[in-house]
């Protein structure tokens, strides 16, 4: 008998692995490589804004990746989707490693932004449809902790890596390792879909929603998306600047490639060691309680770090901001997937989570953009300190929006 979202029966068991080991490998890769993506590309000739404007890639590939993986994910399938997302991803890191001019390795960061796109949204797709509803804010965040995990190993697996050979870009062949383990689990293991299946149509139907098309989606779901999509920009903004600040960041202050990326995969261990108790609040007392706090946490984290660059112990505040920064982030597991859920119908949630994504993805690709840019015009510490703010108003957007569009109340 095929257990329903809505079952008490719900197979756990069978499904966790399925569903979050793979996640797990491709995030180990995605971490090892983002705290050297600046530096690789300093190495290639670069300054801090054009370093910048590079690792922003994986972001604007992110966003670009969003507008066809809705219609993918809902015509070939979650796992067949996260397959193909492993094979570009391992092309964009081979390249990455044999770049020789910065354009090669944006290009590189750009095609892993998108594999990054469709892996993600197929897995949220289907915790989305499968998971039961009294269950999401911990099951999402538990999704959420995945990526973390990933985040928290692979900085460290490239400082190693460092350590032994002493050139960054062999990082990248984490990343390939990584990606082909994810792809031989999702050929071995059963499709979880397969084993929590909510009924034979439930893939038709979501085809035929797909044919709707993203840019179709966004306008019917329009007030939702530009006040509430809006905040929840704004989170992904935040999160997107703290993963290119702490790199660029450290550059800046002259802290060793190796020691940065153990600097940085401390704080992913902070970040998730909270997971799990975000999606607790969040199901327990509702989105709210989680939402504000993480948003203004991470305004406050960025508006610390601006006013230490130039301080006598700049990179022991590297260290508080990029530990406050991991705890301000780690309380807020979940939320955007959570609030996505929430609004998606259960029945075939791709086409509206693609437009989700993208509303968040537009804040996340943004955010580089404008460090970059500010960091040319001005400072990297200014361009922090305009993050900072956003996050301030972003907390301030989410505290009038979430109990409007988001009903979920405690049981």
């Amino acid at each position: 008998m095929t257990a329903r979202p809505d079952d008490p029966r719900f197979p756990w068991r069978q499904v966790v692995v399925a569903a979050f080991l793979p996640t797990i490998l491709f995030s180990i890769g995605e971490g090892a490589i983002i705290p050297v993506i600046p530096v690789v590309a300093h190495e290639l000739g670069t300054g801090l804004a054009g370093a910048g404007l590079i690792a922003a890639m994986i972001v604007v590939g992110e966003l670009l990746g969003d507008i066809p993986s809705g219609a993918l994910v809902a015509r070939i399938g979650e796992r067949a989707a996260m397959i193909a997302a492993c094979v570009v991803s391992i092309a964009g890191s081979a390249l990455a490693v044999f770049a020789t001019e910065p354009w090669m390795l944006g290009v590189a960061i750009l095609l892993i932004g998108l594999a990054t796109a469709v892996f993600a949204l197929a897995r949220h797709a289907f915790m989305t449809s499968f998971v039961p509803p009294v269950f999401r804010a911990r099951a999402l965040s538990t999704l959420g902790g995945t990526f973390r995990l990933g985040f928290l190993i692979g900085p460290f697996a490239t400082a190693g890596v460092i350590q032994a050979t002493g050139v960054a870009a062999y990082a990248f062949w984490i990343q390939v390792a990584a990606c082909l383990a994810a792809g031989v689990v999702l050929v071995v293991l059963h499709d979880p879909a397969e084993v929590a299946a909510a009924g034979p149509t439930a893939g038709v139907v979501e085809a035929v929603e797909a044919e709707r098309g993203l840019w179709r989606t966004i306008a019917a779901n329009r007030r939702v998306l530009l006040t509430l999509g809006s905040g929840s920009a704004t989170v992904a903004a935040l999160r997107s600047s703290r993963n290119v600040i702490l790199p660029l960041w450290a550059v800046s202050i002259g802290m060793h490639e190796a020691t940065a990326a153990i600097v940085i995969g401390s704080a992913a261990a902070v970040d998730f060691a909270l997971f799990y108790a975000g999606g607790w609040i969040m199901d327990r007392f509702g989105r709210l309680w989680t939402a504000v706090p993480s948003m203004i946490g991470l305004g406050l984290s960025h508006l610390l770090l601006a006013v230490t660059h130039d301080v006598p112990n700049a990179q022991l505040w590297f260290v508080v901001v990029a530990v406050t920064l991991a705890l301000s982030n780690g309380i807020g597991a979940g939320i955007l997937m959570t609030l996505g859920a929430d609004l998606a119908d259960p029945a075939h949630p791709a086409p509206f989570l693609g437009a989700w994504r993208f509303t968040n993805d537009t804040g996340a690709a943004l955010a580089p953009l404008a460090i970059a840019g500010v960091t040319a015009v001005a400072s990297l510490p200014i361009a922090v300190g305009v993050m900072g703010v956003v996050g301030l108003l972003g907390a301030l957007d989410l505290r009038i929006f979430v109990p409007r569009y988001s009903q979920r109340r405690p049981r």
